[in-house]
């Protein structure tokens, strides 16, 4: 039994946890979701109580249907993927193994929804969760990127700032942040890696998005793992290691 007093999130003492999650749990729209974030994973922020709540989210994941379990697998994925956490707590991926594991299955379940084949957004969302389960580093908080359809990254050599652009406009780098305003703007074409050549984890997104059927996303997957060329200097650099160097 969970002594929730000698706990603590971003406002003190966990006591009102148990009663949140009770009020969350009878409706994936319910207010009780915002007040969990907010004490739960405070501006990416993890406490005590947060690693806490992962059997209750697992088990509301479980009840629910594929759409409506997309809340708890959210708030427990962002939990999982925060760097910001207690220093004297116990490695949540060894104390909460068995939850983190049907929390994958969970997830891997929620991508296979035919009704996400019209929403890109909500797939990569559920995407990154599952890496953030998964353990993955970096990816699990910026793949929304391939829905935005934008890196910002700073080049390795002059170390100007480019933005990694992806989508209707084109795929290509700027130094210009009004690149949309401005049609004058400097835009270098994006060199993307074949899809032969993908490995690792690009051949695993590439791959899982083409079999999920979203041939868009594992397009803008080849651009994310291929290369760009400065805008300000014309160093060529791997997109992939300038987003990972920021974000890492």
């Amino acid at each position: 039994m969970t002594d929730w007093s000698r706990l603590h999130h971003a406002y003190g003492t966990a006591e009102d946890i148990p009663g949140l999650l009770d009020g969350a749990s009878t409706d994936p729209q319910s207010p009780a979701w915002d007040e969990l974030w907010s004490r739960l994973c405070h501006q990416d922020t993890v406490y005590s109580a947060s690693y806490a709540a992962l059997p209750a989210l697992t088990r509301m994941a479980r009840q629910w249907s594929t759409p409506d379990r997309q809340a708890p697998l959210y708030l427990a994925g962002s939990i999982m993927v925060s760097t910001d956490r207690p220093h004297d707590w116990k490695d949540p991926r060894v104390a909460y193994a068995s939850e983190i594991s049907e929390l994958i299955r969970l997830t891997e379940e929620a991508l296979q929804d035919p009704t996400l084949a019209d929403a890109p957004g909500t797939y990569i969302d559920l995407l990154a969760t599952l890496l953030s389960f998964q353990g993955v580093e970096v990816w699990g908080e910026q793949l929304d990127g391939l829905h935005v359809g934008e890196y910002e990254v700073s080049c390795p050599a002059c170390a100007s700032e480019n933005f990694i652009v992806l989508g209707e406009d084109g795929f290509f780098s700027t130094t210009d942040s009004m690149y949309m305003e401005q049609p004058g703007a400097r835009k270098v074409p994006l060199q993307p890696r074949s899809s032969e050549a993908l490995d690792g984890l690009a051949r695993t997104l590439y791959s899982r998005a083409l079999a999920d059927g979203h041939p868009d996303i594992a397009h803008k997957v080849t651009y994310v793992f291929g290369d760009a060329q400065c805008a300000e200097c014309d160093t060529v650099f791997s997109v992939e290691e300038a987003i990972t160097t920021r974000w890492g």
